[in-house]
Parts: structure tokens; C-alpha cells; sequence
């Protein structure tokens, strides 16, 4: 993925399977500049990290 797709699912009102190491992760924040996002897991919201946006991954189903 890049910082353009991760905006865009960041800013839709649709909900989207996006993937971290094979996790299901909710976008909390994209950094363009630096190419990252700030994400954290769908079942534990407190466990934030910051990780490239290349390496999320969308499931298209």
C-alpha cells in the first residue's frame, strides 16, 4: 500500500480489511511525508505503533 491508499481508507466512511503482519489494524494516522502510518490492532486499541504503509496490506473481497 502507499500513503495515498492509506488516506484515502483513513478518510472513507466504508470500513476496509486492511492487514499488519497478518493482523486486521484500524488506521489512526498517516504521516505523506515519511511514508507511515500510525495503526493498531481491531482488538486491541491501546497497542499503537507506527509502521511504513508499505507494508499493509487492503483485502480486496
Amino acid at each position: 500500500m502507499d500513503a495515498v491508499r492509506a488516506n484515502e481508507i483513513l478518510n472513507s466512511e466504508q470500513e476496509h480489511d486492511v492487514f499488519f503482519q497478518g493482523k486486521r489494524i484500524w488506521i489512526r494516522e498517516v504521516n505523506s511525508e515519511r511514508s507511515t502510518a500510525c495503526i493498531f490492532p481491531a482488538d486491541e486499541p491501546e497497542d499503537e505503533m507506527t509502521v511504513p504503509v508499505s507494508e499493509l496490506l487492503e483485502n480486496h473481497s
